[in-house]
């Protein structure tokens, strides 16, 4: 943005002489942006570049939407059921025994939620 009232010539002119330029990036059609708690993005954005000393910085205008970060387990977890847990869940839900290591298997191994999900079915 330019102070009011200042030719644009002569901004650029300053800019030079303290070794500062501002390049526009052409073509962006989106930028993301990831954080823990989630992405932003920016559908339609503006993005300058400027440069000063040496050091790029970038100048991002638009408007974010955001989406929350999902947790995503990408390796599998072996979890052991033994026949013991099997029959504890089955006993204390009322439940076959294959009914119980179904929804073992669906909690990984947690016993105390497997019974609590077998009760409200």
């Amino acid at each position: 943005m330019m102070p009011g009232g200042m030719n644009p010539r002569k901004m650029k002119q300053m800019m030079n002489k303290l070794g500062m330029s501002m390049d526009p990036i052409e073509g962006v059609t989106r930028v993301i942006i990831e954080a823990q708690d989630g992405t932003y993005i920016f559908d339609s954005a503006e993005v300058v570049a400027m440069t000063m000393q040496g050091a790029t910085t970038y100048q991002l205008t638009g408007t974010p939407r955001f989406e929350s970060a999902r947790v995503i387990d990408s390796a599998p977890v072996e979890v052991e059921i033994t026949p013991e847990d099997i029959q504890l869940v089955a006993a204390q839900a009322g439940v076959s025994t294959d009914a119980a290591k179904a929804v073992l298997i669906e909690t990984n191994g947690d016993i105390a939620e497997a019974i609590m999900k077998l009760g409200e079915q």
